[in-house]
């Protein structure tokens, strides 16, 4: 059909737009990103190339492949280290090159892509070395120290989730959300999760979060992608609001591999949508578990303290019992007659005794007037005894006083030879202390010559010699010493190392 019809088919319209594109660029140079690489079965390489706004889809045919590059295809230099493995068996996702071929559309699609012919190494992607810039600079500020993270609330009832409305993240979030947990409010504020103006839109979501002051918790949450469809999450002011935010933040920003500087900077970070509202509530089924247990560790507790307090009923009703005023009475009235029991008894002893010593008495007065005269004939002994001992008293003490006397005229004699004998005793221990000193001195003589006699080093001053193997041991005669086996010769002033020559 000719382009001026006023209604196109499909097919013509993509022969048109597939004859103008080819045309206008048969050969081109392309540089980007590596993104969604996939090696099917067929040989062929699929990937797309990326930069900071754009895709393109690109195709690297297997016969277009070379198993080994042996020059630069940029510059025709030969590598002088050999062959290198074709690009197309170490491409990989991140990877920046620049690749040369041909637009082509693939019209059942309706898409155009990059027809590769030779592609190069451009080293890392900016994307990835802006990336790494960044977090260094935030991590030398303290961004991700772990002790400034704060621990999230326990079982929050409200909660702030900043994300796309629209995307699978927060639907994902609100159904596990919605199993899990007491119960709690959560309220969306909207802000896209990619291209140019997230990250405003994003720090806008999280001011109007602290202005409010209702949450508990802030969320953040975006389903996976590339690290361009991520890249909103990497932006330097976004992580600086997190990192002042006044609230604790919740990242779970793309899959588990994926790591945004939000992540980073974030209280905790969460592995997917899905596992944010994990960490946030514990299952609901758990929940209901810990509480049957603790129902039931309630009822027995409950079941124990009204055992225990029926055992302690029944102790007082036994000692009210015992206390009651009756009980009292007759236990008073049986001590009572039991103290009469016994005030009778002791009555009766006490006559029975007392008329037995008045008997004995009458016994004793009976016999008094024969006993007399014995008793006056003793004492009359006693008393002339008494009258000899005072009598010998005052000559006892004179022979005493004399022999004292005595004693003390005869001591200034005797001192003269006390002195002397003292003197001699002094002179005699003496001497012999000075034998017993020089008889040990001798012993310590005898025994240093004894030590130089068996001192194996003393011989070296007289110009004998040791001979020592490698292990410390001496050498005593010839058959411990084997041909060429290493020696050492000790001499006075040192060891001189030898060698076994010839032989034994």
């Amino acid at each position: 059909m000719p382009h001026n019809d006023p209604i196109l088919t499909v097919s013509a319209l993509t022969a048109a737009i597939k004859g103008a594109l080819e045309g206008s660029f048969p050969f081109v140079w392309v540089r980007g990103q590596v993104v969604n690489l996939s090696r099917p079965s067929s040989g062929h390489v699929y990937f797309s190339l990326r930069d900071e706004e754009c895709s393109l889809a690109a195709v690297w045919f297997r016969g277009a492949q070379r198993p080994a590059e042996r020059f630069d295809p940029l510059t025709g230099e030969v590598y002088e280290g050999g062959p290198k493995a074709s690009l197309a068996r170490t491409l990989e996702n991140g990877q920046e090159i620049v690749c040369a071929g041909r637009l082509a559309v693939y019209g059942a699609r309706g898409v155009y892509q990059l027809v590769v012919e030779l592609a190069q190494d451009a080293g890392l992607g900016r994307l990835h070395e802006e990336f790494e810039r960044l977090r260094a600079k935030l991590a030398d500020l303290g961004y991700f120290a772990p002790e400034r993270k704060r621990p999230l609330p326990a079982h929050p009832a409200r909660v702030a989730v900043i994300t796309a409305p629209q995307g699978a993240a927060v639907h994902d979030f609100l159904r596990i959300a919605a199993g899990r947990g007491t119960g709690a409010e959560i309220r969306i504020y909207p802000a896209p999760v990619q291209g140019a103006e997230a990250p405003a839109r994003l720090r806008t979501a999280l001011d109007r979060v602290a202005a409010e002051g209702w949450a508990e918790v802030a969320v953040l949450i975006r389903g996976g992608g590339s690290i361009e469809d991520l890249w909103a999450f990497n932006n330097e002011g976004l992580a600086r609001r997190i990192f002042e935010f006044p609230l604790p933040v919740l990242a779970g920003i793309g899959h588990e591999v994926d790591f945004t500087l939000a992540d980073m900077t974030a209280d905790l970070r969460a592995a997917t949508p899905t596992h944010a509202a994990q960490l946030l509530w514990p299952a609901r089924e758990d929940l209901s578990q810990r509480l049957r247990g603790l129902r039931a560790a309630l009822e027995g507790a409950g079941g124990r303290a009204l055992d225990r307090a029926g055992a302690r009923l029944g102790l007082l009703e036994k000692e009210l019992a015992w206390r009651s005023p009756g009980r009292v009475l007759d236990r008073w009235l049986e001590r009572l007659a039991t103290a009469l029991r016994l005030l009778d008894g002791a009555r009766e002893d006490f006559f029975r005794r007392r008329a037995a010593e008045l008997e004995g008495f009458g016994r004793v007065l009976a016999r008094a007037p024969h006993a007399l005269p014995a008793r006056e004939a003793a004492l009359a002994a006693l008393a002339g005894r008494l009258g000899q001992a005072a009598g010998r008293i005052p000559t006892l003490k004179e022979q005493r006083l004399e022999r004292l006397g005595l004693a003390l005229e005869a001591a200034p004699r005797r001192l003269p030879a006390l002195e002397a004998r003292l003197a001699a005793l002094a002179n005699g221990l003496r001497g012999e202390g000075e034998r017993m000193l020089t008889g040990q001195e001798r012993r310590l003589e005898r025994l240093e010559l004894r030590l130089e006699a068996v001192d194996p080093h003393a011989p070296l001053a007289r110009g004998y010699a040791l001979v020592r193997k490698a292990d410390g041991s001496f050498v005593s005669g010839t058959a411990m010493a084997a041909p060429g086996e290493r020696l050492r010769v000790v001499v006075r002033d040192g060891e001189i190392p030898v060698r076994v020559e010839g032989e034994k």
